[in-house]
């Protein structure tokens, strides 16, 4: 088994405070399902920037992240199949997968 991040893109911020109840309750939902794969909940994000050569900005790049969460799986495929179900996919956004490399 491996580690792989979850970078959350996108996603429509909710409009009333019972749309935002709703969300969370399909997120805690989600994540209970992954049980024992779950290895970092993680957390939604506020502004980011970016920092480069050039300087810093204050854009996110081309498509910002808003939350992250590191889950484990038998390859990169598997966490593929585990992202489909994600929340934020049915809210307008994507989920950015990668493995988490051993330093």
């Amino acid at each position: 088994m491996a580690n792989f991040v979850f970078a959350f893109h996108g996603g429509a911020k909710p409009e009333t405070p019972e749309e935002g109840a709703a969300v969370m309750a399909k997120w805690a939902k989600w994540m209970e399902s992954l049980g024992s794969t779950l290895v970092l909940p993680g957390a939604p994000v506020g502004m980011s920037k970016t920092v480069s050569a050039s300087g810093t900005v204050d854009n996110g790049g081309a498509n910002p992240i808003s939350g992250y969460m590191v889950i484990s799986a038998a390859d990169i495929n598997a966490a593929c199949e585990t992202a489909k179900s994600c929340p934020i996919i049915e809210n307008g956004g994507s989920v950015e997968i990668a493995e988490e490399i051993e330093m």
